[in-house]
Parts: structure tokens; C-alpha cells; sequence
């Protein structure tokens, strides 16, 4: 196609020649070509070249074509406009190396843009011919990242090539001519690994012949560039570079001043510095970079006067207590500029201060820093306040060290003894301090003395009398300073009210939030005063005493519940200052936490007791600073001591609450006589009662209710003697014994008590029939009979009979249970020659069944009992019937 293309254009370029009328042309005009050449450019470029003779008065036009390997396939063919006359360069790139095959070029011209002249002769670069072995091309070049670069194998003469690869990977073959075989790899990418090199292999015939390329990118286009100078005589640009070439891939950095005239300025690397251009205010300024797969360039402006940024240089550092003296110098003379600095003592704030000292030298004083502490300081300068210099490296330095002493005092009121305390106060601990000693100093009346204590003291006491004192303490160090402390004494004050005392209520967290009212008179601060003592094992020892400085505004102050322990009493005293020394003004006690009592009260013996009450006294020292809580009064508990109680029955129990922590005596009232009772008594705190005290007592035993009983009876009896008393004679009538009549006293009244008792031994639920018989048997002659019963009966009982229940008589018989007749005395009169005496004693015992219709059972005992024969012939006989019923329907 390309031939028919070529013998086509040769046609019409002779038609034109025939139908030109040449009588307008002039030598000028027609086309001449001389010194048509070719070389090989960067980057498999084939660069093509020719010189044009005549002069051109319009654009012309010329055709190129390049053939490839020996039959000079065109593989590329361009039209290139030319507007001027002499050597012209034409440039293509190949995308087969050109070491491959054989490149051709030749070159024609067109007359008026149309009438084509004829072919120049064809110029020919040729390939790599190889001999021994196959060979690779590209070989050890640097390939573009993302490009789609071929890759060849030329054999020797008679040798195929059976494949190639790259990276171990099979390629399908392209045939480029000559034997010449090709493979094409798209989207090249950047090794991964640590090496940027690609392995490509050729297998032929005769073996593998392998080669080495190197992957790599074009240069990026500079990012953030910028110029400035520091001393106003040089010039420093810099920029960023994005990616990092490596050695195989070497970058060039050109700086190009757009407005100076001057030459081109190589720079390695940025940043990059140059000399300013005298006189030269405005710069245009130009940075490319170029390497082996390209060129980038960026461009910047600027205003020299906006872009100085001062470099400064320590001269010296100067530490002090509470402050530092810093001073450095700015290069370049920059202090008619009159330059702006910061100065910085790390970790504290930044100072800023103008420097127009003409000598370039710049001072500053940094105050109130920290005493012994570390600190490091840096500086940095600019001149318009929008541009800083870089900082100075930082410069460490160290404050001189400084002890203070927190001074207080204790005074004993009786002899004017004045103890001064101290506790030193060391800030920082850059370095370590050591007191010498400490110097104590005092004026009274004009006097002045001086006392040295050793280091490892920290009080001393001092014999002032009434009058005013001053002290002064300060230590002494082996480098640094001390601020001597002051302190007044007031003279003793006869006058003086008491101090306000007052009880604290601890917070929830266990510390003390102390509150008191300001005062007038007070000047200058107030002092708070604490002490506290030890709880151990219940031992009150020396407090240890401890202070704190209040400022004179505040009247509040809170103390942490680290610094105090639970159930201990801690006083704390409020003294205000003024001008004759240190007032006190209030007394507060408290707590953190308060806690139960461990002590029991001392109870007083002997115990005072009534029938009904008992009175209890204690001892107790409420006030007593190892308490663990303040006393609030006191709980006391009576309750009855049984011994046999039962289940389920409850002692009876009193409860008394004392409210009054002074008062320590109760009486208790209610109480039984002749009882045994267990009396306690135990301290009350907010938290609860303490360990009690425990006593036992037994009530008095009420006499004179007993006396009452016994004196009733007989006061009654007396009245009724003085009231019947002139009626004697009538009742001795009445109430005499009939003549004759002897009665063995002492006999009847045995038989009283044997019956009594017999009786009492019957159970309550049995009903008993009881027939006793005295008799005093004589001949049954002339029988007088005489029955006394409440009711008339007409059969007795045989005084000695043995006959069965059922055979009694009716009147003998248990009828009824709820029923009994009780008593039946009988008496006769008759003669007798002979005295018997009998007693029986019948006892029928009734058993209540619930079924009446049963059978009743009855249970008879006898008990007889004989006397012997009287000594009296005549005498009464008496027979007693008696029932008792204990059942009750």
C-alpha cells in the first residue's frame, strides 16, 4: 500500500513539473538540499538534520520518511513547516531501541506547499550486528515508569531465538525483521523491592543471554519554593522534592534570575545560595530539574526586603535567684532595620522586645522565675514581625538557689518563755541546698542579740519578759540567698479577752473547713494554728505543732483529709497579726471522722437503791483529748437478771438517755422490790455508744408494806378489845366452857394436822368423800341422839362398817360432782363403862369421764387410827362428815 502511495506522489510531482511555467522561476526559488545527516539522541531519539540554502520567504514544507531494517519498511512519516533558512533538526523518537535493525531517512521538499521535489537519498544508522551471541537491547538503561517499552533480541547470523522474558515472565514474540525478535511490555511498573533493576532474558538456539535495565520516573516539578536572606548580602532559595531519585537516575538543579542578566546558577541540591544582586529588589527567579526521563520547572517572586529572616548568635547567659540576664548579636547588621525578638525561657512564657542597639547587640532580663530550678531559653529575630528567623538552639541555665522559713512562735504565759519555730522552705531541686546554720537575731528596748543554731535545728527558746519583742531568723548557705523571716511578740496583755471557742463539723471527705470573722484590727495576715495528738493505746502525748499562713483578705481556709487521722482531736487556734505581734482571736476543736468511744465510764459504788428505784452514779472525763469523738451524753440501761426464764419470755428493760455530758447521775424508777437487776452505762458520741460499765443490784425489800399487813389486824383487834372491853362479863357468859367440860388440847389438835394434811394430798381435780369417826363406844343404853347438818338425814353411816359403796346408804353416796355436803357433826351423851375411840377415814374418788352413760368408777381407801381408853367415864362424842369437791361443771 505504501509503494502504490509512493509511485502515486511521483506521478503527480511530474505532472507538475511539465505543466510549471518555469520563465517564473529563479534560481532562488528552487528547492536545494545539502548535508542531509542523522544521529542517535537521548532516549532512543534518532535525530534528523539538513540545511536550507535558499532564503525562504514563507513557510515551506518538507516531507520526512524513516524505513526500518534493510528494506526500509517506512515506519514513520511526518510534514515539517519551516520559517527560516539555514540547518533545520528534526527529532523522533523509536519505540524499538535502534541498536534493533536499520533506520533510514530521507527527505523531499514541497514547492509552493503542493509540487513535491524528489527523494533525497536515503541515510541509513545502522543496527547492532551480532557475531558470537544474541544480544538485548535496551541494556542497561533507565526505562520510564508507566511507559510500554519493547525490548529486542538480535541473534548472530544462522541463529533463531525461540523466546524471551521479562522479569521470568514469557513475552509473546513480535518479528521485527533480520531474525530480530521483540516483545512489548505494557504499564511498566516501579519495582517494589529494594532494587529498581528489571531482568529481561533471551533464549535462542544456542542458550540464554539475559540483561539488566533500571525503572525510574521523571523528575517532579518542584513544590514550596521559596527565597530569603539573613544578612541581606546572600540569597537562599529552597524547595521540596516529592520523590527521591536514586544514583542511576542523577537530577540536575538549575536557578535561572529572570531579571539580572546574570548567567545560570548549578545547584546540587536545596537549598541552594547565591550572592543578591546589588541594587536588586524585585527578583524573578526560575528552578528546573532535570534527569534522564525529563524536565520540570517552577518560578517564584519575592521582594528581598519581605523575605529577611535575621539569624542570631548567643553572646551570654547570666542566671540570678528569680531571674536571668540573656543578651546575642544578629548578623548582618540588621539593626538599623530595627529587628523585633522573642525570647523564650522554656517551660515559661515568650518575651518580646525591639533591638536597635547599633553595635547589634540585644539584651533582655527575664523575671520572676523559680529559685534552684532548670530552665532552657532560645531567641529568634525578624524585621517586619511576619517573617521569623529560625530559633537559636536552646541554652540551659539554672537559677541560683533561695531557702525561706516559714517562722513561728510558742509563748508561755507565766514566765514569758518565747519558742520560736521555723520550718525551711527550699524551691526547686535543680541543685541540692545545704544550710550552714541559722542566725537568730532579737531586739527589745534597744537591745539587740544574736544566737547560732546548728543546721539540724529547728526552734530555739528565748526568756523575753512583758514587754515587746522582734526576731529575726535566717539561714545561712554555702551558696544562694535567704530572705530572713520576721515575727513580733506582743507584751503581755492583762486585759486580753478570752478567745471565742468553737466545735468543728469535719466535711464528708474527713478535712476541716475553717471559717472565722474578720477583725479590724488585723494588718497584715492571719495564722492558723493546729495540734493534734496521738490515739495510741488511748495515751494523750506532746502535740506536734503545725501552722499555716492565711492572707489578711481571707478568712477561710480548707485542709485536706490527707494531712489529719480519724478519732483524733485536733484544736486549732486563729491568730490575726498586727502591728504588737500576733492576737489570738479564736479556739476551734474538732474531728475528721469521729469513732465510737473506747473508754467506759467508772461507775460509783456502793450502788444507792429503794424497793423501786435505783440511782446510778459514773465518773467520766468528758473532755479528755484522747476521746476518739466528742461525748454527748451518755446512755444508761437497766434490765431484770432472770434465771430461769422461759422461752419466748422477755426481761423487762429500761432505757435512759443523759443528754448532759456534765451530768453523771440517774435515777431509774419503777423498779420491783427485792429484784436483781444489771445496770450499764456507756458514753455517747454522734456515732454510737461506747464500751459500757456493767453492775449488778438487788432492790430493798419494801418493810413497811409488810408492817402495814401484820399492824392492820392488830390495830383492828385492839379497837375491837377497847370497844368490848366493859362488855367482858356479858360475853365470858356466853362464850364460856360448860362445867365439867375437859378437852385434851394438845390431842385435838395433833388430829387436826394428820387430817389436814391427808386432805391436802388429794389431787385438785379428784372429788373426795371423807367420813370421820370419833367414837367413844359405850352399851348402847338409853341413846340420845342429836344431828346437826344443814340438811335432815334419816340413815347414817355405821361408824365401823366395811360394806361396799353400793351398799352405803343414799346419804353416803357421791351423787353429784359438782356437789358435796360439808360437814356433819353429830353429838350424843351416854353413859359408858368403857371408852373406845376410833377413826376411819373413807374416801371415794369420783373420775369425771366426758360419756356419762358409762359405768362410774369409784376408788375407796380406808384410814383408821385408835386411841387409847380415856381416863374420863363421860364424855361427848363428836362424828365429822366431810365432801370436798374441786369439780366444777
Amino acid at each position: 500500500m505504501i509503494n502504490v502511495r509512493i509511485s502515486f506522489i511521483n506521478l503527480l510531482w511530474l505532472h507538475r513539473i511539465f505543466s510549471v511555467n518555469y520563465s517564473e522561476c529563479s534560481d532562488d526559488t528552487v528547492w536545494q538540499s545539502s548535508n542531509l545527516s542523522i544521529r542517535l539522541g537521548d532516549r532512543q531519539s534518532l535525530v534528523v538534520s539538513w540545511v536550507v540554502n535558499h532564503s525562504v520567504s514563507a513557510g515551506e514544507v518538507y516531507e520526512i520518511q524513516i524505513g526500518r531494517t534493510e528494506k526500509r519498511t517506512i515506519v514513520y512519516n511526518t510534514i515539517v513547516n519551516v520559517s527560516s533558512g539555514g540547518s533545520q533538526n528534526h527529532t523522533w523518537i523509536s519505540d524499538l531501541p535502534l541498536e534493533c535493525v536499520d533506520h533510514s531517512v530521507r527527505i523531499r521538499h514541497f514547492y509552493n506547499q503542493s509540487v513535491p521535489s524528489p527523494w533525497s537519498n536515503w541515510t541509513t544508522n545502522d543496527g547492532v550486528k551480532a557475531k558470537n551471541k544474541s544480544k538485548i537491547y535496551p541494556v542497561d538503561q533507565v526505562l520510564r515508569e508507566g511507559s510500554n517499552p519493547k525490548f529486542c533480541c538480535v541473534p548472530p547470523v544462522g541463529v533463531n531465538i525461540t523466546g524471551m522474558a521479562f522479569g521470568n515472565k514469557p513475552y509473546p514474540l513480535e518479528s521485527v525483521g533480520d531474525g530480530v525478535k521483540a516483545i512489548t511490555v505494557k504499564n511498566l511498573a516501579f519495582p517494589a523491592g529494594p532494587f529498581t533493576f528489571v531482568l529481561i532474558s533471551c533464549n535462542d538456539t544456542t542458550g540464554r543471554q539475559d540483561s539488566l535495565n533500571y525503572v525510574s520516573f521523571p523528575p517532579q516539578k518542584p513544590v514550596n519554593f521559596n527565597c530569603a536572606t539573613s544578612d541581606m548580602t546572600t540569597v537562599t532559595c529552597a524547595w521540596d522534592v516529592v520523590r527521591r531519585q536514586d544514583y542511576r537516575n542523577p537530577q540536575t538543579h538549575t536557578l535561572r534570575i529572570g531579571n539580572s542578566g546574570q548567567a545560570p546558577i548549578s545547584c546540587k541540591q536545596s537549598p541552594c545560595t547565591f550572592p543578591a544582586v546589588p541594587q536588586l529588589q524585585e527578583y524573578n527567579i526560575s528552578v528546573s530539574v532535570k534527569d534522564k526521563l525529563g524536565e520540570e520547572e517552577e518560578s517564584y517572586s519575592f521582594n528581598i526586603l519581605d523575605r529577611v529572616f535575621p539569624i542570631v548568635e548567643w553572646d551570654r547567659v547570666i542566671p540570678g535567684v528569680t531571674n536571668v540576664t540573656l543578651s546575642w548579636v544578629i548578623q548582618g547588621n540588621l539593626t538599623q532595620m530595627n529587628p523585633l525578638c522573642q525570647v523564650s525561657a522554656v517551660p515559661d512564657d515568650t518575651t518580646k522586645l525591639h533591638c536597635n542597639d547599633v553595635s547589634g547587640l540585644c539584651e533582655v532580663k527575664l523575671e520572676h522565675l523559680l529559685p534552684n530550678t532548670d530552665y532552657s531559653t532560645r531567641v529568634r529575630c525578624s524585621v517586619n514581625g511576619r517573617l521569623w528567623g529560625e530559633w537559636t538552639p536552646l541554652i540551659n541555665f539554672t537559677t541560683d538557689p533561695l531557702v525561706t522559713l516559714d517562722l513561728w512562735r510558742r509563748i508561755q504565759p507565766l514566765n514569758r518563755s518565747v519558742t520560736l519555730l521555723w520550718n525551711p522552705h527550699i524551691v526547686g531541686t535543680a541543685t541540692a541546698v545545704n544550710v550552714q546554720r541559722y542566725k537568730v537575731q532579737w531586739s527589745q528596748e534597744g537591745n539587740i542579740r544574736t544566737d547560732i543554731k546548728d543546721s539540724r535545728q529547728s526552734q530555739a527558746e528565748i526568756f523575753i519578759g512583758p514587754g515587746k519583742c522582734d526576731f529575726t531568723v535566717q539561714a545561712v548557705l554555702h551558696t544562694g540567698s535567704s530572705i530572713p523571716a520576721h515575727i513580733t511578740i506582743p507584751p503581755m496583755d492583762y486585759t486580753e479577752k478570752l478567745p471565742v471557742q468553737k466545735r468543728l463539723s469535719s466535711t464528708t471527705d474527713g478535712g476541716f473547713n475553717l471559717t472565722w470573722d474578720r477583725q479590724s484590727t488585723v494588718t497584715c495576715s492571719y495564722t492558723v494554728e493546729w495540734c493534734s495528738y496521738s490515739c495510741i493505746l488511748g495515751n494523750a502525748v506532746p502535740c506536734t505543732l503545725q501552722w499555716m499562713k492565711v492572707p489578711e483578705g481571707d478568712n477561710t481556709v480548707f485542709l485536706p483529709a490527707e494531712n489529719f487521722t480519724a478519732g483524733c482531736r485536733y484544736t486549732f487556734n486563729i491568730y490575726g497579726c498586727t502591728e504588737n505581734g500576733d492576737k489570738l482571736l479564736e479556739i476551734q476543736t474538732g474531728y475528721s471522722k469521729e469513732l465510737k468511744p473506747v473508754q467506759a465510764p467508772r461507775l460509783v459504788e456502793p450502788v444507792q437503791s429503794t424497793s423501786s428505784s435505783v440511782t446510778l452514779e459514773w465518773r467520766y472525763n468528758e473532755n479528755d483529748p484522747t476521746h476518739p469523738a466528742f461525748i454527748t451524753g451518755y446512755l444508761v440501761t437497766v434490765q431484770e437478771a432472770v434465771s430461769d426464764m422461759k422461752p419466748g419470755q422477755v426481761a423487762k428493760l429500761f432505757n435512759m438517755s443523759v443528754a448532759d455530758p456534765l451530768k453523771k447521775s440517774v435515777t431509774i424508777d419503777g423498779l420491783k422490790q427485792n429484784q436483781e437487776y444489771v445496770c450499764s452505762v456507756s458514753a455517747l458520741t454522734k456515732e454510737g455508744p461506747g464500751l459500757p460499765a456493767n453492775i449488778t443490784i438487788r432492790t430493798r425489800v419494801n418493810y413497811s408494806a409488810h408492817l402495814a399487813k401484820i399492824l392492820t389486824p392488830i390495830l383492828l383487834l385492839l379497837g375491837c378489845t377497847f370497844i368490848l372491853w366493859p362488855q367482858r362479863k356479858v360475853l365470858k357468859k356466853i362464850f364460856a366452857y360448860p362445867t365439867g367440860m375437859n378437852i385434851k388440847i394438845p390431842e385435838f389438835d395433833s388430829y387436826l394436822n394428820e387430817t389436814d394434811q391427808r386432805l391436802h394430798s388429794q389431787k385438785a381435780e379428784e372429788c373426795i368423800s371423807c367420813v370421820i369417826e370419833i367414837v367413844n363406844a359405850r352399851p348402847p343404853l338409853m341413846e340420845t341422839t342429836t344431828l346437826i347438818d344443814p340438811e335432815p338425814a334419816n340413815i347414817l353411816c355405821s361408824p365401823g362398817s366395811d360394806s361396799s359403796p353400793s351398799s352405803m346408804p343414799p346419804s353416803c353416796k357421791l351423787i353429784q360432782a359438782d356437789y358435796c355436803p360439808q360437814s356433819a357433826t353429830l353429838h350424843w351423851d351416854r353413859p359408858t363403862l368403857q371408852r373406845i375411840t376410833s377413826i376411819t377415814n373413807k374416801s371415794y374418788i369420783y373420775s369425771m369421764v366426758e360419756d356419762y352413760s358409762e359405768p362410774q368408777q369409784v376408788t375407796s381407801s380406808e384410814v383408821k387410827s385408835s386411841f387409847e381408853p380415856s381416863e374420863c367415864l363421860q364424855e361427848s362424842c363428836t362424828v365429822i362428815y366431810g365432801y370436798i369437791s374441786n369439780v366444777t361443771l
